[in-house]
């Protein structure tokens, strides 16, 4: 048996991508850069230090923070215990982790201790007047 006669096990080619073809000399790859080159790898934090530049003037760059959940006063009234971030994920009005900010939207009628939560001025205002208490 010689090397011509052997059977090819696999018969899928891996594609060579910039090779000419019905795409053209560049493939869709674009000209020059890191992109259009093989084996080509973007780390994370290069990518972030990316995304900060200032592309566009006139445009802000957006921000990497999520924003925080509101939750109105009407909504705290089935939560047993002190107010927290934690006792609030707990109830399903947020995700665990997630930042949270209590608004004035609604009527709150026993006092509640919140604490360690964003309060709205409007909302820690009827807090208070209803007897309860916000600590930072």
């Amino acid at each position: 048996m010689q090397l011509h006669e052997f059977k090819q096990k696999n018969k899928i080619r891996k594609m060579r991508i910039g090779r000419g073809g019905k795409r053209g000399t560049t493939s869709g790859r674009g000209t020059k850069g890191q992109k259009s080159r093989s084996g080509r790898v973007i780390r994370p934090a290069q990518r972030d230090l990316i995304l900060r530049i200032p592309k566009k003037r006139g445009f802000r760059n957006k921000p990497f923070s999520e924003k925080a959940r509101a939750v109105s006063l009407s909504e705290l009234s089935a939560i047993q215990g002190p107010i927290t971030a934690e006792s609030i994920a707990r109830a399903g009005l947020s995700r665990r982790g997630q930042r949270v900010k209590i608004l004035g939207n609604g009527t709150i009628t026993k006092p509640v201790e919140v604490r360690g939560v964003s309060v709205s001025e409007s909302a820690k205002l009827k807090i208070e007047k209803a007897g309860g208490s916000v600590r930072a």
